[in-house]
């Protein structure tokens, strides 16, 4: 399939969840990350959900992470240049939509991307070999690829993998997992 009908696909199918669902199947998610081998790590970048894309809420792993002492990296976007700026998220950060809806920091500590360990990359789809669907705008892609070779890359989503994506290109990253409410997808990475 194609990643312009694989977006089409699970855009649509997002709609018809309800907040309730997506509280239910974000937990069963943060439930199956704790089953994941990342816990010895310190530098974890999360994503903040876009509600208005009824992404998964990723509070219930923030929990987590922060009670595990974990510290936890945010992003900001500059959608001129299609880098992210990472923060590290405190008590005393403020925390904003930007037009697009993205949750965001305002300021903060900043976070260089070679410090990050874990990163949770909010998806649209995935396939059974680790290419994920995400909006098409290149930032994930972009960040991920400035990551370390080391650094786990967990997509996160509310549906099983497509057998295939066709049109997956060099610049697109893998992910070494992708959690599911019932399963934990592990890739491997050449």
């Amino acid at each position: 399939m194609l990643k312009k009908e694989i977006r089409l696909k699970y855009k649509t199918l997002r709609q018809f969840l309800s907040e309730k669902d997506i509280d239910e199947m974000s937990l069963a998610i943060a439930n199956k990350v704790l089953t994941l081998p990342i816990w010895e790590k310190t530098y974890f970048h999360l994503f903040l959900p876009i509600e208005e894309q009824k992404e998964v809420n990723t509070e219930f792993i923030l929990h987590l992470l922060s009670g595990k002492d974990k510290e936890i990296c945010i992003s900001k976007s500059d959608f001129e240049s299609r880098n992210m700026t990472h923060y590290l998220l405190t008590d005393n950060t403020k925390i904003k939509k930007n037009e697009y809806n993205i949750p965001e920091p305002i300021n903060g500590i900043e976070v260089p991307v070679h410090k990050l360990e874990v990163v949770f990359v909010p998806l649209l789809a995935f396939d059974i070999t680790g290419n994920r669907v995400g909006y098409g705008k290149g930032f994930y892609d972009k960040f991920l690829s400035e990551c370390n070779p080391d650094t786990i890359k967990i997509g996160l989503s509310f549906f099983d993998p497509e057998e295939l994506i066709s049109d997956v290109f060099e610049g697109d990253v893998k992910l070494n997992y992708c959690v599911t409410p019932k399963s934990v997808f592990e890739f491997k990475i050449s």
